[in-house]
């Protein structure tokens, strides 16, 4: 293949390719919408399978394309079982402020499960060569990553944070594992410390330049003058305040998007590389969200496709010699009694 080329003796380095087309996916989405409209979101549940099935069916490493395996009556399950869930939590919290604390306390306790689930839902409804991921992530450890942890960020003065935000990626990739093979995770707080430094940094840079700005109109005169000059710098610094917080999330996720591919493998299996640039991403993120301003929601297909390609092309996939040998002798683990128990067992608790 063109785009497997050879980087060690005992590897080879597999480009990871997306073929989705706006136009096609644009059929899938509107009619999604329809129905998900028409049934009171009853569809929405088919509509996921059908929009990940075409985005994990267009995404390929090595020649191989993913597979999404949920069925739609597990979506639908899961997404009634958390409104029900929410809408309890709402009843009891009207009855009295007594019980509205104790909403609270027990939704604090309820989302680590949550999260368990939802991580465990998704790994185990994506497959590579008739092969399921899995997530073997636990509660106790979730509940310290998402909570407690957060707590200490803000006793810390959330100079903590990009600590916590670390363990929060440590605990989401490092119990996935895929053919028998965990992924080892071996990150660096000092990554996470840049990133956030420099992030902070590029919106303390931009509201400086807005504060000098202003001051400067203001000094001269203009704003008293004009009342138009003065809505005009007021849409200037609301726009400037959007770019740089466009520009913060571009820069954190470019950097650690990076960083985790770079410290992320599967021994003998896979490693990944993930070359994402800071403008061209950020030039991304604001192109796509005005396209989907301006034509009021429509381009919406086009700025997903959009980014699937463009994530696509800055990630590659390191594969070992005996990468075919291992997944071959892998047994399918799609077979009867697995797809009963994912029936049981397995349901998405996201109401997204």
């Amino acid at each position: 293949m063109e785009n497997t080329a050879k980087t060690a003796a005992n590897t080879r380095q597999c480009q990871v390719e997306f073929s989705g087309k706006a136009g096609e996916f644009f059929g899938i989405w509107i009619v999604n919408i329809f129905l998900s409209i028409i049934t009171l979101g009853i569809y929405s549940a088919w509509a996921k399978v059908r929009t990940n099935q075409y985005f994990y069916g267009h995404t390929r490493i090595d020649g191989q394309a993913f597979r999404y395996l949920a069925k739609p009556m597990q979506i639908l399950k899961g997404r009634l079982l958390a409104l029900a869930i929410f809408i309890g939590f709402f009843l009891l919290s009207s009855a009295s402020p007594i019980l509205a604390g104790f909403v609270i306390l027990g939704f604090v306790f309820l989302m680590p499960l949550l999260i368990v689930l939802g991580m465990r839902f998704k790994m185990r409804m994506t497959g590579y060569r008739n092969v399921r991921f899995d997530f073997h992530g636990d509660y106790a450890d979730a509940f310290i990553t998402f909570f407690l942890l957060p707590i200490l960020a803000v006793i810390s003065l959330y100079l903590a944070m990009p600590w916590v935000l670390k363990k929060m990626d440590e605990y989401l990739y490092d119990n996935i594992s895929f053919a028998g093979n965990s992924l080892t995770v071996n990150t660096r707080t000092a990554s996470y410390y840049a990133a956030s430094l420099l992030a902070v940094a590029s919106v303390i840079a931009v509201v400086i330049v807005l504060g000098i700005l202003g001051a400067m109109l203001f000094s001269a005169g203009l704003l008293a003058q004009l009342s138009s000059a003065s809505f005009m710098l007021t849409l200037v610094i609301f726009i400037g305040y959007w770019l740089a917080f466009a520009l913060a999330s571009a820069i954190y996720g470019a950097m650690i998007r990076n960083h985790i591919f770079e410290s992320c493998h599967f021994e003998n299996l896979a490693s990944f590389q993930s070359n994402l640039q800071v403008m061209p991403f950020l030039w991304l993120n604001v192109t796509n969200l005005l396209a989907i301003i301006v034509s009021l929601g429509l381009a919406y297909p086009w700025a997903k496709i959009r980014k699937a390609h463009f994530l696509a092309g800055v990630t590659t996939v390191n594969l070992s010699e005996n990468a075919n040998q291992l997944l071959d002798n892998v047994q399918p683990n799609t077979g009867a009694f697995g797809e009963e128990a994912a029936d049981l067992f397995d349901i998405d608790v996201s109401l997204a």
